[in-house]
């Protein structure tokens, strides 16, 4: 079985190659990947090569495939899984896999599964560990996208709090408490405002900040505030760029009591302590970005972790019961993972595209694997239908949906773009 993927070999050296999978042994799994979306983790892999933790020190002579936001359809199951997956069964994948202490993951440590590849072998760990999930919804992408939902989902699960005069952890933000998202306006800030505002524990109160004008409004007409007073929420969007002193005018936004829960989406020590100064009594900041930077480091204010009893946790990834949740809110329609796609390619654009992440912010990149479609902003889609029509339908689609991707713009692309390998 031949495929098609990007391929890591070292330091920012991503390449799409065309090669022959070997035969799947009666363990393994055999998928066909659809969908997978891009990961500011796979971009820290692809700029750290063998020094990162995942990935294997011979990547040099056995190169990794990257990409572990996928879904797809199961194309062979070894004699192993046979009772359990059937050929044809649409899957998607918790990729943070922890088997017996080790830190190997797909996307990040193996050289015949990843996301960014047509075809790929599941390990038998994948599903031992039962991460290789089942998917009944329509479109793959939400699939790929569940797993950065159960990212935000663990997120949340575990920011905690407590009781004067008990140790024990309150586990979870505090119900009708007050949220604060810094940096909140990119892709994954804005499927914590989703989860946020439809989560079982919601909270009375969320903030949501960011430097980036731009980001913000759009941030603002995907979740108008009207909105979410109607679900009897406080949701406020503000501009920490422009404020002169933006602890004291967040704090004033509380009574000047301060935030119960604080999420940091940027690895930038000015707003992880920005996010200490405004939490409140029994605070809790959950430092969510992960940093390239091994140094990294932030004042944080040890008379308020005494006196205040505020504290500070920090996430990686979600687990299965996360990704599970992530997938039952999407098909209940109580959250849409669309809110975080600002762009869309084919599996020609994913090794430069992972490459310039940070170059590119915006939203995330949603890589379709069997196609080949340079990487374009959904908002362009207008612009490029003069050279290609094609782009007209999926222009309409998307503004019919208030700019979003959806299911019925996944079902034109994937039958207007002739398919490769």
């Amino acid at each position: 079985m031949k495929t098609r993927a990007v391929r890591l070999y070292g330091k920012k050296d991503l390449r799409l190659e065309e090669f022959e999978l070997p035969p799947i042994r009666e363990d393994e799994i055999l998928v066909r990947v659809i969908s997978d979306s891009i990961c500011m983790s796979t971009y820290k892999a692809a700029s750290l090569g063998s020094e990162h933790k995942r990935v294997p020190n011979d990547v040099a002579k056995n190169p990794v495939i990257v990409g572990h936001e996928m879904a797809g359809v199961i194309v062979e199951a070894g004699a192993t899984w046979k009772a359990r997956y059937s050929p044809g069964a649409k899957f998607a994948i918790q990729p943070a896999l922890n088997y017996k202490g080790s830190m190997d993951s797909p996307g990040y440590s193996y050289r015949f599964c990843g996301g960014a590849a047509t075809y790929a072998i599941m390990p038998h760990e994948v599903m031992e560990l039962g991460c290789l999930l089942d998917y009944s919804g329509e479109a793959f992408f939400e699939a790929s996208l569940a797993e950065p939902m159960s990212c935000i989902i663990g997120a949340s699960h575990a920011s905690y709090h407590t009781s004067a005069g008990s140790y024990e952890h309150k586990m979870g933000i505090v119900r009708g408490g007050r949220m604060a998202i810094l940096a909140g306006a990119g892709p994954m800030g804005l499927g914590a405002i989703d989860y946020a505002l439809h989560a079982e524990l919601r909270p009375a109160m969320i903030v949501v900040t960011d430097v980036d004008a731009s980001r913000l409004e759009r941030a603002r007409a995907i979740f108008p505030e009207a909105e979410a007073r109607k679900a009897g929420i406080d949701l406020r969007f503000a501009d920490t760029g422009a404020m002169a002193d933006p602890v004291t005018e967040l704090r004033a936004m509380t009574g000047g009591s301060g935030f119960d829960d604080v999420f940091v989406f940027a690895p930038v020590a000015a707003v992880i302590t920005q996010g200490d100064l405004i939490l409140g009594r029994d605070g809790c900041l959950n430092f969510f970005a992960g940093p390239t930077d091994p140094s990294l480091s932030a004042p944080v204010n040890f008379y308020n972790v005494h006196y205040g009893s505020t504290h500070n946790v920090g996430t990686s990834g979600g687990n299965t019961a996360d990704m599970v949740e992530s997938l039952e809110m999407t098909a209940d329609g109580r959250i849409n993972p669309a809110v975080m796609v600002t762009h869309v390619g084919g599996l020609d654009s994913a090794a430069e595209a992972t490459l310039h992440l940070p170059d590119r912010p915006a939203g995330k990149k949603l890589i379709y694997t069997g196609i080949d479609l340079e990487l374009t902003a959904i908002d362009e889609f207008g612009a490029k239908a003069a050279s290609d029509p094609r782009f007209a339908r999926l222009d309409a689609i998307c503004k019919a949906r208030n700019g979003l991707w959806s299911a019925e713009a996944e079902a034109y692309l994937l039958e207007a773009w002739e398919p490769r390998l």
